[in-house]
Order: structure tokens, then C-alpha cells, then sequence
């Protein structure tokens, strides 16, 4: 399959949501029963943050928080980088390299359609844009030197 957009990713799924005030506890159960890597920290309609299973390791687990008493505002990503639906792949991918993350929001103006994993983008296309992103640093460095 031929993947053409973002929008096309993220359009068959079910945005799973968290409340910021919700407890890691919560969170970690929404996780686990949508069988997903992350949640959208939403206020009503208005994305606030984005919460992972990392962000919940590292800033809960590994801080000797206790699940039950750590809100997800204390330990999500706020005002997260998003990405436009129809956006392509290849902008998608290098907003999560050079930024270090591994899922991102997918906007339709102010509405948050999905989150887009590093997951979702096939291997074969990850791998043709680490080599493409190779070839350009090589090129750069050739007109450098």
C-alpha cells in the first residue's frame, strides 16, 4: 500500500485521550486498553500535551513518583510539535529525528485527528530517508570542505 498522507495514517483510528488532571495510574490503563504507545492530553477540544509510555518510565517510574498520586500534567510533553494531516511523511519523520521523539500529533487546523508513531511509517521508507538524510549531510560536507 501506497501511503500518501498523514491524514491517510491516522483516519482509521480512534483518538485515545487523557484528561491532564487524570493520574499516571489512569493513564497507564488507557494505554494499555487502547493498545497504544500514546495519549493526547486534551481540555475539552484543545490539545494541551501528549502523553507516552516513555514520558511515563522516565518521568513517573524511574522519579519514584507513585502512579496514584502523579497527575499526567506533571508528567507529560506540553504543547506538543504537531504536524498538518496532509503533511508528508518525509516532514513527519524528520520533526521526530531531529527532535528526538517518537510520536506526533496530527492537526486538521485546531483538531487533533491522531497521533502519528514512528511505528506507523514503514521500515522500508524509514530506511530510505535515514539514507537520503545520509546523502544530504554528505553533499553539505562535500561543499563545505
Amino acid at each position: 500500500m501506497i501511503i500518501r498522507s498523514i491524514r491517510e495514517v491516522v483516519a482509521t483510528r480512534h483518538l485515545n485521550v487523557i484528561a491532564p488532571d487524570a493520574t499516571a495510574r489512569t493513564a497507564c490503563h488507557e494505554l494499555e486498553r487502547a493498545n497504544t504507545s500514546a495519549l493526547a492530553v486534551m481540555e475539552g477540544d484543545r490539545l494541551v500535551g501528549i502523553l507516552s509510555e516513555k514520558d511515563v518510565i522516565c518521568k513517573c517510574i524511574a522519579g519514584d513518583r507513585r502512579s496514584d498520586e502523579t497527575r499526567v500534567a506533571d508528567i507529560m510533553t506540553p504543547d506538543p510539535i504537531t504536524i498538518g494531516a496532509d503533511a508528508r511523511l518525509a516532514d513527519a519523520m524528520d520533526l521526530m529525528v531531529k527532535n528526538g521523539f517518537r510520536h506526533l500529533p496530527v492537526m486538521d487546523g485546531s483538531r487533533v485527528l491522531g497521533i502519528l508513531s514512528m511505528r506507523d511509517i514503514p521500515t522500508e521508507y524509514r530506511l530510505m530517508f535515514e539514507r537520503f538524510t545520509e546523502y544530504q549531510r554528505g553533499v553539505v560536507e562535500a561543499q563545505i570542505a
